[in-house]
């Protein structure tokens, strides 16, 4: 690890902006119950479920368990796709908002919330990628300040031998290529860290959010929008 050197004069922190992000969860545990019931039209038929209540069984006081033999699991694709739209328009407005100039945005749940124990993490990844590019090249238009949004999506994925597998980052760089991009904020991503990234422009004199290092859910790794208790998307 490197230790960034600064110092009480410097101006540069000052230009960093904190974004708390809402996501979908599919990871499968009790906190995820209403993104489950919400979003996957056949869960009943996937999970187990608690004789009392009629919702998805906790096991370990914590897990849901998929039952051993399930149908392909069914999302609302349309209602999954709108919830992201509404995401990406709300963490972009809050950002303008606050006078940010370059926004660095991430795979927020396209890891292992995506559901790849389900079968539908591919599924997400490609509408989030939809998410972000149609709400960019139709309403960017409309964000004063921004002037420019980056997509830190570092490549984690490998097979044995070592040789690179599609990632987040294919599946974001495909949706924007494939549909010629061209709405009026620059788009730039990149297979980097959004600390990295951030702390760079901010060097550069520029306002720059990212997504909240120190949020009570980003301790732990864990963002999700819960229907009845859900993180808002604001700026520190």
């Amino acid at each position: 690890a490197q230790i960034l050197s600064r110092s009480l004069d410097d101006n540069w922190p000052n230009l960093i902006k904190l974004v708390s992000v809402t996501g979908i969860d599919f990871a499968g545990r009790e906190h995820d119950v209403d993104d489950i019931t919400t979003y996957i039209t056949n869960w009943k038929e996937v999970f187990h479920l608690d004789r009392s209540t009629g919702m998805p069984a906790v096991f370990h006081g914590r897990d849901f368990y998929l039952l051993r033999s399930h149908p392909p699991v069914q999302l609302d694709t349309r209602r999954v796709l709108d919830d992201l739209m509404k995401m990406v328009r709300t963490r972009l407005r809050a950002c303008d908002m606050e006078r940010v100039e370059i926004v660095v945005e991430t795979g927020i749940g396209l890891g292992v919330f995506a559901g790849k124990h389900l079968g539908i993490d591919d599924q997400i990844r490609k509408l989030s990628a939809y998410a972000a590019r149609y709400v960019l090249q139709k309403e960017g238009f409309t964000f004063t300040n921004i002037r420019a949004i980056v997509f830190a999506l570092p490549i984690f994925s490998k097979d044995t031998s070592g040789r690179r597998l599609p990632d987040t980052y294919d599946d974001f760089v495909n949706e924007f290529r494939a549909n010629n991009y061209s709405g009026s904020i620059p788009v730039l991503i990149v297979d980097q860290d959004m600390h990295e990234l951030t702390f760079t422009i901010a060097r550069q004199g520029f306002r720059v959010s990212q997504l909240n290092p120190a949020d009570s859910h980003g301790v732990f790794g864990e963002y999700w929008q819960n229907h009845r208790k859900y993180l808002e998307a604001g700026v520190h």
